[in-house]
């Protein structure tokens, strides 16, 4: 994707059947960007899960603005970058 590098991501079959995930953490990320969309701070969150750290938090963020830019992309049939 976009040649980004994620390297707090993973996927696992065995985790959330493959769903990406914060590596070592087994939160998906779609958990981190819905709670933080319904209103949970990042302190919240990173207070939550202590296996967590600002930087997976931030790489959710990113991982998921590139997962739209590509919906958007192949959507639209051009390149959004």
């Amino acid at each position: 994707m976009h040649g980004t590098c994620f390297n707090r991501v993973t996927f696992d079959p065995s985790i959330y059947n493959g769903k990406a995930c914060i590596k070592n953490s087994q939160v998906p990320i779609s958990t981190i960007v819905r709670k933080l969309a319904s209103g949970s701070s990042a302190e919240q969150l990173l207070a939550d899960n202590p296996y967590l750290e600002d930087k997976d938090i931030l790489q959710a963020l990113e991982y998921a603005a590139v997962c739209v830019t590509e919906i958007d992309r192949r959507r639209q049939g051009t390149d959004l970058t």
